[in-house]
């Protein structure tokens, strides 16, 4: 009998979690829209906040900030030159032993052996060099140099091929052999792809043979090569980063090991393909870091490719570059400086991206991230709600008309059928009612008096115009979040409540111009000088007009009065102080809305004179209202004028 054991999902997300509700994501940018945010920005800061119904999900901030405190740790904590001390040191040992064994001889050989360790230059390598062919009378000087020789041979590979070191640990002829044979079919590989003629089979041939060497595990030769010349690119910044002393001392011993390994002419020819294939890494950029504790060379590089690693991730973590997306995040990198839990919180947040796209909320034009009109609704229910929560709920009415024609909306209710009655038969009632009256062998038989239908309400329709300042003082002022809350709140509440209502949103600077809802959200400011009422009431004027058996509603949302018209040519004039042409072409259409019984109510943004002067003239002509409401009110004030304007009619 087979045992199981169930317990919590360790190895990442739950796979069996619900889809995530991005709706919640979409409102948390929607705050940031309302105000003012273009979606772009709004997603940014949300992608950057983290999740708002996953607190225990860390935003893009929060992994960069774990990401720069690695980076401070690892320049904290690294020296560089901890393999050339420890050369010096062996060095140092071993002719201190050499001398302890000459200094009981005698011999003139003796003496001559200890001129010869009294002249070796204090450069590390040229000593070493020197002492390549020496003749140690000492067993153990002589053990100590080949310990050194075997410290540079590993610690030199080591910082070209990760984890070397390790499989050097025991150094014996056929293991350096190998390591020479290794490169030699490395960069044979390499020139085979250069030439086209490469194949994965080839990769997988040369992983068969010398996988062990590579603990990365690469998949295929990008992989590798992208591995290797990080590394090597790490191994040159490392010499940058010494004194010109130390970095001519560790060159040559480096030139000198890997002479002696017979690998000098394959270690250049590995270089000059890795740094062809990837001149866009930084070969030759020093690395401040400071530390007490020396690292071998291999560490030391490993630490430097980290810190790069580190320095791409901070980059792409930042998000502020033209056309960034999570996409462009390395999860490898991710997983290496953070641990699977940042890349679980990376793929958290890749979520809201692709969800809020995949569910249709966001899409991408040219590059540009836009709101669709699905999400557009959503900022108008947003943004209406927050009207609504401002408002007494006595004040919020309707202006539905009980009629009799059958066009209406059905209400739920029914009554008795009487002459005359054009809705439509409520079928099961009707029938219910001969059943209750009772039915014969069966059958049911109807009379007049049982028939009911059903009640309708027929809803006056209005043609509702609201006409918004798109100027630039509106941003200056701080009102023009306000100004577009209330344009999507309006839009909003005629599409949910007064379905057959037309409304059309204007917006004006310089010109005007018909705002489509889709476009509502992502709306920004114009940067020119000019508020053209006139052409706005143009525009409306001609959407009352296609409407004429609808109500007429006109708002007007303004911070400053008329500064512009539109010529006979089509073109705008712009000129402050507002010219007389201006104000008169103006309030000409004024009077035109007056004619078509449209009442205009102005919100007045702003308490310039000027302004008061103009929009009590206008209230004068067109016996419209003008309200000044502060801008966090704008919106509770125009859908509440426009919900006492839909009941009186």
């Amino acid at each position: 009998m087979t045992a199981y054991r169930y317990g919590e999902y360790q190895d990442g997300p739950d796979p069996l979690a619900p889809p995530y509700d991005v709706r919640s994501a979409l409102d948390e940018m929607g705050d940031a829209i309302l105000s003012g945010s273009t979606p772009l920005d709004a997603l940014r800061d949300l992608l950057k906040r983290g999740l708002p119904d996953a607190p225990d999900r860390r935003g893009l901030e929060e992994l960069l900030r774990q990401v720069r405190q690695r980076r401070r740790e690892l320049r904290e904590n690294t020296r560089l030159d901890g393999t050339l001390e420890r050369a010096r040191a062996l060095l140092d040992k071993a002719i201190g032993q050499e001398r302890a064994e000459l200094f009981p001889d005698p011999s003139d050989d003796a003496r001559f052996r200890e001129a010869a360790l009294d002249a070796l230059p204090s450069d590390t390598a040229r000593a070493v060099r020197e002492l390549d062919e020496y003749d140690w009378r000492s067993a153990a000087a002589r053990q100590t140099f080949e310990e050194l020789r075997d410290l540079l041979r590993r610690e030199i590979l080591d910082s070209q091929f990760r984890g070397m070191k390790e499989a050097l640990a025991n150094p014996d002829p056929e293991a350096m052999e190998r390591v020479r044979q290794m490169m030699s079919d490395l960069n044979d590989m390499l020139d085979r792809d250069a030439q086209g003629q490469h194949t994965q089979e080839d990769f997988d041939s040369f992983m068969r043979k010398y996988g062990d060497m590579f603990p990365e595990n690469p998949r295929n030769l990008e992989e590798l090569v992208d591995q290797l010349a990080r590394r090597a690119a790490a191994a040159q910044r490392l010499l940058a980063s010494l004194t010109p002393q130390q970095r001519e001392e560790l060159a040559g011993l480096m030139a000198q090991t890997l002479e002696r390994a017979g690998l000098a002419d394959q270690m250049r020819r590995l270089g000059d393909s890795l740094y062809a294939r990837r001149p866009d890494l930084s070969w030759s950029s020093p690395e401040r870091v400071s530390g007490d504790d020396p690292m071998g060379m291999g560490d030391a590089v490993g630490a430097l490719q980290e810190l790069a690693d580190l320095s791409e991730l901070e980059a792409a973590l930042r998000q502020d570059y033209p056309g960034a997306r999570l996409d462009d995040i390395d999860e490898a990198a991710v997983r290496r400086a953070l641990g699977r839990s940042g890349v679980d919180d990376l793929e958290a947040l890749r979520r809201i991206e692709r969800e809020l796209e995949n569910q249709g909320y966001l899409r991408r034009n040219r590059g540009k991230l836009e709101l669709t009109p699905k999400a557009v609704r959503r900022l108008g229910e947003t943004a209406l709600r927050r009207v609504f929560a401002s408002l007494d709920s006595s004040r919020r009415g309707d202006h539905d008309q009980r009629d009799a024609g059958a066009a209406g909306e059905l209400t739920g209710s029914t009554r008795p059928w009487r002459f005359g009655d054009e809705q439509p038969i409520d079928v099961v009632r009707t029938v219910i009612n001969g059943v209750r009256r009772g039915a014969a062998n069966g059958r049911v038989r109807l009379s007049v008096d049982d028939f009911e239908v059903s009640e309708t309400e027929r809803r006056s329709a209005a043609a509702v115009c609201l006409l918004v300042d798109l100027s630039y003082s509106m941003a200056l002022r701080g009102t023009w979040a306000a100004a577009k809350q209330t344009a999507l709140a309006l839009q909003a509440l005629v599409a949910s409540k007064f379905p057959q209502d037309s409304v059309q949103i204007v917006g004006f600077s310089n010109y005007a111009r018909v705002l489509q809802p889709d476009e509502l959200a992502g709306l920004e400011w114009d940067m020119v000088q000019g508020t053209n009422l006139h052409h706005a009431l143009l525009i409306a004027g001609r959407h009352l007009d296609r409407h004429p058996d609808f109500e007429p509603v006109v708002l007007v949302v303004t911070d400053g009065e008329p500064t512009a018209h539109l010529m006979r040519n089509g073109v705008p004039r712009f000129e402050w102080p507002p010219s007389r042409e201006t104000l008169e072409l103006t309030l000409a259409e004024v009077d035109k809305m007056t004619r078509r019984r449209a009442t205009m109510n102005v919100f007045m943004l702003a308490a310039d004179e000027r302004l008061r002067e103009f929009v009590d003239e206008v209230a004068r002509r067109n016996g419209g209202r003008v309200f000044a409401p502060s801008a966090d009110r704008l919106g509770e004030y125009v859908v509440n004028d426009f919900l006492r304007a839909r009941r009186r009619t």
